[in-house]
């Protein structure tokens, strides 16, 4: 998808996957705000308040970063983490430093794929001769941004040891 002939919604910026597809990534320290989301059955239930509340935060700060980037760590069928990154410490939020190597994998299609992108991701991995350690995932844009640009992009984030 070629972002700059897209007209934006004014929500989620639209997302260009040549950046992220295929990389490796090393983070020392990357600075973002965290939150914790309720889930049922790995569907997010407050998400959406949750991300709003802390935009507001960090665009008050002025701590926006350069790139659109909030990872997201599926630690139960319950419940999930979510990571904004940021450009400097946020007054009045969580703030959590990630380390590491990452591969990253950019995926497009419903959320309901994700199952199949995660075991395509592990394979991925094996197939570079590296250990996962963790698998982040990056919903690109909102269910609502994704069906007004037409494309739903996911990029998976996959921590190797």
């Amino acid at each position: 998808m070629n972002s700059e002939n897209i007209e934006k919604t004014g929500c989620c910026e639209p997302f260009n996957p040549e950046p992220w597809q295929d990389k490796e990534i090393t983070w020392n320290e990357k600075l973002f705000v965290t939150d914790h989301i309720s889930s049922f059955l790995h569907i997010p239930l407050n998400m959406g308040k949750k991300i709003t509340e802390n935009m507001a935060l960090i665009e008050k700060s002025g701590a926006n970063s350069e790139v659109q980037l909030m990872l997201t760590d599926e630690k139960s069928l319950w419940s999930s983490d979510i990571y904004i990154d940021v450009a400097k410490e946020v007054p009045g939020t969580e703030m959590a430093k990630l380390s590491g190597t990452f591969l990253t994998k950019v995926f497009e299609g419903p959320f309901q794929n994700v199952g199949k992108w995660t075991e395509e991701m592990k394979e991925y991995v094996r197939s570079k001769g590296k250990q996962l350690t963790k698998i982040y995932y990056s919903y690109t844009t909102c269910p609502k941004c994704a069906k007004a640009y037409g494309k739903n992009y996911v990029v998976l984030f996959a921590q190797i040891g």
